[in-house]
Parts: C-alpha cells; structure tokens; sequence
C-alpha cells in the first residue's frame, strides 16, 4: 500500500471524526437544554401550575427528538452518558406529570428512550414523590400523603423484579436500592406525622371531656350549695 493509499484512509477517517464531533458538540448541547426544562416543568408541577407543565413537557418531546434524531446512524452518541442522563430526564418529567394529574403514562418509544432509559427514569419519578408526601406532612395533610407512598411502594416492587446484568439495565440495580432508601425514609417519615397526628387528636378528645367533666362538676357543686342554703 502506497503512502498515498494510507493518507486517503485516514484523511477519511478524519473526514468521519469531525462530523462526528460536531453531532457530539450539538447532542451534549441540546441534552443540557433539555435537562433544564424537565427540571423546570417537575418545578412548575410542584407549584401545581400544571397547564404550565404541560407545554414544557410538549416542548421536551419535541427537542428530545431533535435531539435523537439525528443520532440514527451514531448509536455510539446516542447511547453515551450525557444523551441517556437528559432521556432519563425527560420520562422522570412525564412519568411525574401522569402520577401527579392521574393521566395517561408515557411508553418508551413515545419518550425515544431505551428500555433501561425508561426504568430508570421510572425510579427517578417514585423518588420524587418523597417530596410531595413531604409537602403534604408539613401543611398537615398526612394522609392525604398516603397515596404518593402507595405510588412509590408500588414502583419499587415491581423495578425489583427486573434482575439482569448491569450491563443490559445500563445500573439500574443502584436506582432501584436508591429508591428502597427513599421509600423506607419516606415510609418513617409518614408514620411518625401518622402518630403525632393520632396523638394530637386523642390529647384534643381528652381536652375536651375533661372540660365537660369540669363543667358538669361546677354545676352539681352550685346545686348543692343551694340545698345548703
């Protein structure tokens, strides 16, 4: 092979390498932006401005696309941390809309992620539902709280199921053991506001019999100090 053969390979390889590494600039670009806005819609969702929410999701799917798109014949992007990390993002926020409003839920394909992607991202979601379990704790509504629970002992039940190589789940085993600490702190979280509750309740029931009982005492006292009299 002549020197002349081998610069055209490699100047072909080269060719290859910086179309490639613009596709990577614009990917991890996109994967940033798209990170953002699920962040802000799980936001807008907390502050229960959900038709504010919901246009932020419609926007994540389109630039999800955008985003995936073009990563068709570059599966090596498209599988790369930064890409499955903003696809994690996004069935997070969707998945967190559809627990939250009671709607329909996302399916892989419609998210363009992975399986994994999606079951990660599904641990994601039930961790987040700590934080409106909690919100609900501090404004007194313990058991209105219950249900997110319920919505996370479920989801852990069924990502313990899934038990294959982390090679194959891309770690999800870590974001299932993630989610058992969080439910367990959540868990403990709510039975203690549970008792509290209970406890509060029963010293406002003995309050108030004992203050009948009071009464009822003064007035067989004045009854009786009128038959003296």
């Amino acid at each position: 092979m002549s020197q002349e053969s081998l610069s055209l390979i490699v100047d072909s390889i080269i060719a290859e390498f910086e179309v490639t590494n613009s596709l990577r600039d614009e990917t991890l670009n996109r994967s940033r932006t798209l990170i953002r806005s699920c962040a802000h819609s799980i936001r807008a969702i907390h502050r229960h401005e959900l038709d504010e929410a919901a246009v932020m999701l419609a926007q994540a799917r389109t630039d999800a696309a955008a985003m995936v798109e073009p990563l068709a014949d570059h599966p090596d992007l498209y599988y790369t941390g930064y890409t499955q990390d903003a696809l994690k993002e996004v069935v997070e926020a969707h998945l967190v809309y559809a627990f939250v409003t009671g709607g329909e839920l996302p399916k892989p394909a419609d998210l363009y992620v992975t399986g994994a992607t999606f079951l990660k991202g599904l641990g994601e979601a039930a961790t987040e539902m700590r934080r409106f379990a909690l919100d609900l704790i501090r404004r007194g509504e313990v058991e209105a709280a219950e249900p997110y629970l319920a919505r996370m002992d479920d989801i852990y039940s069924l990502m313990v199921t899934v038990d294959f190589s982390d090679a194959i789940t891309m770690g999800l085993r870590r974001q299932t053991d993630v989610l058992r600490s969080v439910l367990e702190r959540t868990r403990g979280d709510l039975t203690m506001s549970m008792r509290q509750e209970q406890m509060r309740r029963t010293l406002r029931e003995f309050e108030t019999r004992l203050g009948m009982d009071v009464a009822g005492d003064g007035v067989e006292f004045e009854e009786s100090e009128e038959e003296e009299g």
